[in-house]
């Protein structure tokens, strides 16, 4: 059965790229990318320090390398350094291209760009001095860090709301509806989490919950998601499988991801029904996960041996495998019976890695190997393709592994009463693995940045093209 596609009124594939040779584009899409990979670098190299500090807590101690000021750097700088920066550049990118018309103002992505880097760079220096706004995971930044931050996200919503509104077809294509929802959606949740009001006892606990898990399900998600719906297309030279399907993902997960922040507290003081509430949008969110995967994997289909010579493509697919899996692992870890085994345990710290590593970053990692180089004229070397590709991936997995088999004997061990050195003791060896796994992933990221370097400033390396021939039909 041949795959479907929707009529061409209505966008099914993108549209062709009217603005190729966009010079002033290419800039803003380079500085996005090489700003954000520097910040992959600081960030992770944190994390890595923070890993080897699990088996020797007394290594590099001082005041200004103390676990707590190190963990939300790590985490901050991760969330609003590295992956905010680079899917914003993509997503600039993937609107001018798919619109086919120029982005509404050069001026106002650099503009934009500057204000990311100055509330990263803000709250990073804010948090190793100790000032910090409490124990409000992925908000941790003093709350001027974070309207400076906000203010990026205004621009950048703007910019992209005026490029769309001047594209040269009559419908918005996908990629579109999800970047421009993301941006949208997420200067509410900036908004609402800096209200004074909100910011005391139970109210802050529960808009706590509804901040941090709408920081990565409305808006590195729908990044991410948006940048598929244009570089699968772009990559196998085929339309998307089904259009219905991205807009059906798109408005359920729009509809179902906002309430389901608070399974994040079950057996809280939050009031009993918000929590079941929670776990039942948990549960409903299996209908854009599976429906918005299979529409990429559907598209991909019959094209899978392709990926051998394609690394871009290979990235994509981690990373959709990567959406599936753990969006779906977090619907199960939504559920009572498994919250009182895993809540607080290394167990969800895996799952978080999973979904922003295994998920975002590899998606990330997809797009800049399959647009930068239609944008520079440039491709990285096919050993840097690999080294980083195969690198990333045993390392995550050693990573993920590692944590979601320790955190379970955690729980487990909570859960009986034994002594809570006990479940210190027992997680010892795969704290060590968890270093291992750190390990590969940041010389992968290193290898990563020099693969940039080579797409924008360094010399031409020898991949092939990202974009594959299209028809060339391979056994699945």
């Amino acid at each position: 059965m041949p795959p479907r596609s929707a009529p061409p009124s209505i966008g099914a594939s993108p549209p062709a790229d009217a603005s190729s040779g966009d010079a002033a584009l290419t800039r803003v899409f380079v500085a996005y990318t090489v700003t954000a990979t520097l910040w992959l670098l600081f960030a992770t190299a944190i994390g890595l320090l923070l890993a080897f500090k699990f088996g020797a807590p007394d290594f590099w101690a001082g005041e200004y390398f103390s676990f707590g000021r190190l963990r939300p750097i790590h985490t901050n700088d991760t969330f609003y350094g590295w992956a905010s920066i680079v899917l914003v550049g993509l997503a600039y990118y993937v609107a001018a291209r798919s619109c086919g018309t120029r982005l509404y103002s050069t001026r106002l992505a650099w503009i934009g760009l500057a204000l990311f880097n100055l509330a990263a760079i803000a709250g990073t220096v804010a948090l190793d001095l100790g000032y910090n706004w409490g124990d409000l995971e992925y908000r941790e930044w003093p709350w001027p860090v974070r309207l400076v931050f906000l203010a990026a996200l205004l621009v950048t919503a703007w910019n992209l709301i005026g490029t769309v509104a001047r594209r040269t077809s009559d419908e918005i294509y996908l990629s579109n509806w999800y970047t421009i929802g993301a941006v949208l959606w997420t200067c509410v949740i900036a908004i609402v989490a800096v209200l004074p009001w909100y910011q005391q006892g139970l109210g802050m606990m529960a808009i706590s919950g509804f901040y941090m898990h709408n920081a990565v399900g409305m808006w590195f998600t729908p990044l991410a998601l948006g940048l598929f719906y244009y570089a699968i297309p772009k990559v196998l030279s085929r339309p998307i499988y089904s259009y219905a399907l991205g807009v059906l993902a798109f408005w359920t997960n729009l509809m179902f991801y906002p309430l389901l922040g608070a399974h994040h507290f079950l057996f809280s003081p939050l009031p009993w029904w918000l929590q079941t509430v929670a776990i039942v949008c948990s549960v409903v969110m299996l209908v854009p996960v599976w429906g918005g995967s299979a529409n990429y994997l559907l598209t991909m289909r019959g094209r899978y041996r392709d990926m051998i010579h394609s690394y871009p493509l290979m990235f994509i697919f981690v990373g959709v495998i990567g959406y599936l899996f753990g969006s779906t692992q977090g619907t199960v870890e939504a559920f009572r019976s498994l919250q009182a085994i895993w809540h607080f345990s290394n167990f969800t710290v895996g799952h978080s890695h999973a979904t922003m590593y295994g998920f975002i970053s590899f998606a990330a990692w997809g797009g800049v190997y399959a647009l930068l180089p239609l944008a520079t004229g440039k491709n990285a070397g096919r050993k840097g393709l690999a080294m980083h590709f195969w690198m990333a991936l045993v390392g995550s997995f050693v990573y993920v592994i590692a944590l979601s088999i320790g955190g379970t004997f955690q729980g487990i061990n909570w859960v009986q009463g034994k002594p809570f050195i006990q479940s210190v003791v027992d997680m010892q060896p795969y704290y060590v693995w968890r270093g291992v796994g750190g390990a590969l992933m940041f010389v992968s990221h290193l290898v990563f940045a020099w693969n940039v370097w080579r797409m924008t400033f360094g010399a031409r390396g020898d991949a092939r093209s990202p974009i594959l021939p299209a028809g060339r039909e391979a056994t699945a």
